[in-house]
């Protein structure tokens, strides 16, 4: 896939060196973006083998709307290193998805909070207003982002309906270029076509603002060799990107849809590239 090859050459070539808190440099640049067009394939990298079942119980799990680990860890660790050592997870993206938690003052001036749906309303309101530009999901929680281990990372996105196309926007503070930033195109690509189904739409656009993206590297004195992602990007950027697969999702209700639901078709990747995770 072009737009993220040209996203990696990007981040190498004009990537400033930085600290960050996970004790490894970073190259990094600022405001970094891409698109992809969803009618050309399911944009699942073929440069390197991706884990796409462990991706896909994540949204779903995500959808959900639970904030505790206990049914996602069965099924994947990605998480397991955020929560706490009861497994409830601060930083839930499905919870802000599902239930955002909204204050309500009421008439004698106290406040109730209630919560939000956002996942909801953006369908019901694309089925009644597809012309609408306010069809945005947050998972930024100022409250819970001060205290939390690891606040969201791709914070918000919005949709928007061009000529029976449901194109979705993600905005993303942080972006891990070898390692969370194919993942987040993968997942997102996936929603989009979930809600762009459920909508009676066609899939369209997918596009991606990364503030900081950065990938990582070894420090100066050849510390934190084990945590560099350099050569591994520079391996699949010699590789030639195959045809992209193609996702066939059963058509049920986005609330009813499970693992076995979803097919991925003609997905031809080159070998596996181990990236280790700095947490």
């Amino acid at each position: 896939m072009q737009a993220y090859l040209d996203l990696v050459r990007h981040v190498l070539a004009h990537g400033k060196r930085k600290h960050s808190r996970t004790g490894v440099d970073t190259l990094s640049v600022f405001g970094a973006h891409y698109r992809v067009d969803l009618a050309h394939g399911y944009p699942l990298l073929t440069t390197k083998q991706m884990y796409w079942k462990s991706m896909l119980h994540e949204l779903l799990w995500y959808l959900t709307g639970e904030d505790h680990i206990r049914n996602l860890t069965k099924k994947t660790k990605v998480w397991d290193a955020w929560a706490d050592a009861d497994g409830n997870l601060e930083t839930a993206y499905g919870y802000f998805w599902r239930r955002f938690p909204s204050a309500k003052r009421e008439v004698d001036g106290s406040w109730r909070v209630t919560e939000t749906d956002q996942i909801r309303y953006v369908i019901d309101e694309i089925r009644r207003n597809p012309d609408s530009r306010r069809l945005v999901v947050t998972a930024w929680e100022p409250g819970n982002a001060t205290k939390s281990r690891l606040p969201p990372c791709h914070y918000t996105f919005t949709f928007n309906v061009q000529g029976g196309r449901l194109n979705c926007h993600l905005n993303q503070r942080s972006g891990d270029i070898a390692l969370g930033i194919p993942f987040n195109l993968a997942a997102y690509s996936a929603l989009t076509m979930m809600i762009a189904q459920e909508t009676g739409l066609e899939p369209g656009e997918f596009s991606h603002f990364i503030v900081d993206a950065h990938i990582y590297t070894a420090g100066e004195d050849g510390s934190n060799a084990d945590y560099d992602h350099v050569p591994g990007l520079l391996e699949q950027l010699e590789r030639e990107p195959r045809p992209l697969p193609r996702l066939v999702i059963a058509r049920k209700p986005i609330d009813e849809l499970r693992f076995e639901d979803f097919r991925l078709e003609g997905y031809d990747p080159h070998p596996k590239i181990d990236f280790k995770v700095a947490v």
